[in-house]
């Protein structure tokens, strides 16, 4: 019996289709079963986390800070800090070296991608621009609000600073619509005068610390992509629910990665009803990087700011 080599060509066509057919609605079934979105999408939206960073693999330790540059691979993103430009935005400070041992001024502008000072600034977290500094040993930690010129030259105004290498940050979201809610940290070495002592070790991770008088607990846990952080604040053994508002909520916290210096902050989830702050605060942080953390939790009572400091291990 003969064939028609025409039909048996449609027919081996047809039957070649229909296990891609198949693979197609599995993968379709799947997708739907998620919501069409991949595991991590929504993260960004999560309460709290609007402004912590997703580091990547961390540079190497090499005793000293990162350098300042923008792009070169291996320093990781510029969300984390680590980059003196990033989008178009550069930050130019007047001078690289600093005294020790007492107050100092450091002043320094933001350069848009028209290459002059921004004076546009949208206020975040009560403040235009939020400053921190930092040594390589990740101590002497200092988060300040400069008042900006109206040439756009903000001015840090310091505390006294131990010699050595030293990291200057400053986070914003600028006031022009096309960037308008999404913030900026930018960063540049500094080295303060003197010999510098040797590193300070960091301490090793704690799952509580004093400061002040008040306990305070973090605890941490793997959440979708990101850390679920709890803290707990009690002061002689007594849960303390007079927490006030400070920057918008009852805490800020900033972590410092050992090695680079990546830097990310979040504030706690839900909003402020006076000073009923407490005694348990919930944070979503984007610590990407493996490794030890130095966190920064501020909290405030009574008028007065307390900083309390733990190290906090990330597998």
């Amino acid at each position: 019996m003969s064939v028609d080599p025409r039909s048996l060509s449609r027919r081996w066509a047809l039957a070649s289709c229909v296990p891609l057919l198949l693979v197609a609605g599995l993968v379709a079934c799947a997708s739907s079963a998620r919501g069409g979105h991949d595991a991590h999408d929504g993260m960004p939206g999560m309460p709290g986390m609007d402004h912590g960073a997703m580091a990547a693999p961390p540079v190497a330790a090499t005793g000293t800070t990162a350098p300042d540059t923008a792009g070169t691979p291996g320093t990781g993103p510029a969300a984390d800090g680590l980059a003196a430009e990033r989008d178009g935005y550069r930050l130019d400070a007047a001078t690289a070296e600093l005294p020790a041992g007492r107050a100092a001024a450091y002043p320094f502008t933001i350069t848009g991608p028209d290459g002059r000072p921004v004076t546009d600034f949208a206020v975040h977290q009560t403040r235009k621009l939020h400053f921190y500094a930092i040594r390589a040993d990740l101590t002497g930690f200092q988060h300040l609000h400069p008042v900006m010129a109206a040439d756009g030259t903000w001015t840090a105004d310091l505390t006294a600073l131990a010699p050595g290498t030293w990291r200057m940050y400053a986070s914003f979201v600028p006031g022009n619509n096309a960037r308008r809610g999404s913030e900026i940290v930018l960063s540049r070495v500094v080295q303060v005068a003197g010999e510098a002592s040797a590193p300070v070790p960091l301490p090793a991770p704690a799952g509580s610390t004093t400061v002040d008088g008040y306990t305070v607990a973090l605890r941490s846990e793997p959440r979708a992509g990101a850390l679920l952080l709890t803290v707990t604040v009690a002061q002689d053994g007594r849960p303390v629910t007079n927490l006030q508002p400070y920057l918008d909520s009852y805490a800020h916290l900033t972590a410092f990665h050992e090695g680079d210096q990546a830097l990310a902050h979040v504030h706690p989830t839900g909003g402020t009803d006076g000073d009923h702050g407490g005694p348990e605060l919930t944070l979503y942080a984007m610590l990407g990087s493996a490794g030890d953390w130095r966190v920064f939790l501020q909290f405030q009572t009574a008028g007065r700011l307390h900083t309390a400091e733990l190290t906090l291990h990330v597998t």
